[in-house]
């Protein structure tokens, strides 16, 4: 793998409103990704709405929001999709459902993170639960950016991308 291409990098879900949402736009930050990587997301069962607790944290963070929206993974499935180098699940159920077939047989990697949109409680425990999936995620995606893609290969680039996903809240 050339560290001069861009990778394509799909993050998925089940309902493509929180963890996946936070995840793609992380990625496609200019100083996250350094114009590298091309991320997208989508959910098994999109719940057809990204969720406002999710928006609201990326606008405090200054993170563009224009254009998220949720989506089925068939979307990126279906002729004429990206071909992805890289697809990651972000819950642990998407992980455990059957996947499409991704064209270009991608690298995968389960990268669990606990859902904030589950969460119940007054605004400020959801909002607490945004930000330490939003903190893991980014955690995860900084260390995924910054390895030495064109260096890794096979086995050891899987070891990598699994090593990332064992990472915790409190480990990190």
């Amino acid at each position: 793998m050339s560290d001069q291409r861009t990778y394509n990098v799909l993050f998925l879900c089940t309902g493509n409103s929180a963890r996946s949402i936070l995840a793609e736009s992380i990625l496609n930050l200019p100083v996250v990704g350094k114009g590298r990587f091309r991320a997208y997301s989508a959910g098994s069962h999109p719940t057809g709405a990204v969720n406002p607790h999710a928006i609201e944290l990326l606008e405090k963070n200054r993170i563009p929001t224009h254009g998220l929206r949720s989506k089925s993974w068939h979307e990126f499935s279906a002729s004429g999709a990206p071909v992805f180098d890289f697809v990651f699940t972000v819950c642990d159920r998407a992980a455990g459902e059957i996947c499409p077939v991704w064209p270009g047989q991608p690298m995968t990697a389960h990268w669990g993170v606990d859902d904030p949109a589950s969460v119940e409680g007054d605004d400020e425990t959801v909002r607490k639960a945004f930000f330490t999936a939003f903190s893991q995620l980014q955690r995860r995606i900084s260390l995924f950016a910054d390895l030495p893609l064109a260096k890794l290969q096979g086995l050891a680039l899987q070891r990598e991308l699994d090593d990332i996903g064992k990472l915790r809240a409190q480990g990190q």
